[in-house]
């Protein structure tokens, strides 16, 4: 049974940071996508960055040069380093588990991904 476990989020002043991190495990396969998606209060969960198993990193455009996805597949781990966050960063950041495109990209959307944490609260106060 694949497990998806978030941790890191926590209540932070603009301009503050923080690490997200996602311990994965129950499955074989040793390629496949991560992710990181964030839904807040009455919004559609959206994607924030993906990394498919080469490392290649792909950001949502109101992060970029902010946030920085990475994964450490020896420990089957995803992780996101937020730095210069801004109120509308707050929401429960997701952690998600999907196939590669066959380009060898990652897909974008939700309903892509196969297996989902719990969450982790993210609330940054102006």
């Amino acid at each position: 049974q694949v497990r998806l476990a978030e941790s890191g989020g926590d209540s932070v002043q603009t301009g503050g940071s923080l690490r997200l991190s996602c311990d994965a495990s129950g499955f074989t396969e040793r390629t496949y996508c991560m992710a990181w998606f964030r839904q807040a209060p009455g919004k559609e969960r959206e994607p924030v960055a993906v990394i498919n198993s080469a490392g290649t990193p792909n950001y949502q455009l109101s992060v970029r040069g902010r946030f920085t996805i990475s994964r450490d597949n020896a420990k089957n781990a995803l992780y996101l380093q937020m730095n210069e966050l801004k109120p509308a960063d707050s929401a429960t950041y997701f952690c998600a588990r999907g196939p590669l495109r066959g380009s060898g990209l990652c897909f974008w959307t939700p309903s892509s991904y196969t297996d989902w944490g719990q969450g982790t609260q993210v609330t940054v106060s102006s």
